[in-house]
C-alpha cells in the first residue's frame, strides 16, 4: 500500500468540501502549484489532481492549471472531474497526466469505458466510484445513478479496467475514518488496484486501510 496525496481545485484553489458540498469548503491554498510541490518533496508517488467544478459542471474549468502542475512536478500525476468523453480525456492525456480518472460516464455509458481502455491502454484509465450506502452518484454526487457499488466495479473489470477509486460520499472531506466494510466488499468484488478515498485523516485509518 502507499498513499496518495490529493489536490482539489476551485476556482484555483486547493479546497476541501465536506461530502462533496459546495456550500461546505474550507480553502487550504491559493497556490496549486506550490502545493504539488510540497508532496513532491516528501516523496509522494502519485498526485491526484480533480477539478471539482468539472464534476459539478461536466466542463473542467481548471485544466490550464493541471497542466502546469502535471508538467512541472516529476511524479505522475491522475486528473478527474468532468471528463465524460474520449475528447477531454486525450487533451488532459496530452496536457501531461499520466491518468485520467471516468466518474458519471462509467455509470451513463460504460461502453464509453470499454473503448476508453481500447484507446489508451488499461494503465491510462481509472474509473472513480462515488458511493451513498453502496450506490454510486454522479453529477458531483448530486445525483443516484441506480448503480449497486459493487456491480459497476465488476462492470469495469469486464471492460478491462484494472484501477478504481473508491470514495464513501459519507465520509469524504468529514475526517472520520474510511469504511472499511465497504472497502473490504469492493476488494471482494474487483480484481485489480482499489484506491480507497474519503474520511482519511491519519496514521491509524492508514493502519486500518492496509489491513483491509
Amino acid at each position: 500500500m502507499f498513499v496518495i496525496p490529493s489536490i482539489d481545485l476551485m476556482a484555483g484553489e486547493v479546497v476541501r468540501l465536506a461530502q462533496g458540498k459546495a456550500t461546505e469548503k474550507k480553502v487550504y491554498s491559493k497556490d496549486p502549484m506550490a502545493m504539488a510541490r510540497r508532496w513532491e518533496k516528501v516523496d509522494g508517488k502519485v498526485l491526484h489532481l480533480v477539478d471539482l467544478e468539472g464534476a459539478f459542471e461536466g466542463q473542467m474549468r481548471n485544466l490550464e492549471m493541471i497542466g502546469q502542475i502535471a508538467r512541472s512536478v516529476k511524479m505522475p500525476c491522475q486528473v478527474g472531474g468532468g471528463i465524460r468523453d474520449l475528447a477531454v480525456a486525450e487533451k488532459i492525456l496530452k496536457a501531461g497526466a499520466q491518468r485520467v480518472i471516468f466518474g458519471s460516464v462509467a455509470c451513463d455509458s460504460p461502453e464509453t469505458i470499454d473503448e476508453a481502455v481500447k484507446k489508451f491502454g488499461p494503465e491510462k484509465v481509472v474509473v472513480g466510484i462515488d458511493a451513498r450506502d453502496g450506490v454510486v452518484e454522479t453529477r458531483g454526487w448530486t445525483k443516484p445513478s441506480g448503480w449497486k457499488a459493487v456491480d459497476l466495479a465488476t462492470r469495469m473489470a469486464q471492460g478491462g479496467v484494472i484501477r478504481i477509486i473508491y470514495t464513501d460520499v459519507v465520509r469524504d472531506g468529514m475526517m472520520t475514518g474510511p469504511n472499511i466494510p465497504a472497502v473490504q466488499e469492493m476488494i471482494r468484488a474487483f480484481p485489480g488496484n482499489v484506491i480507497s478515498s474519503g474520511g482519511i485523516s491519519g496514521l491509524k485509518d492508514l493502519q486500518a486501510l492496509d489491513k483491509a
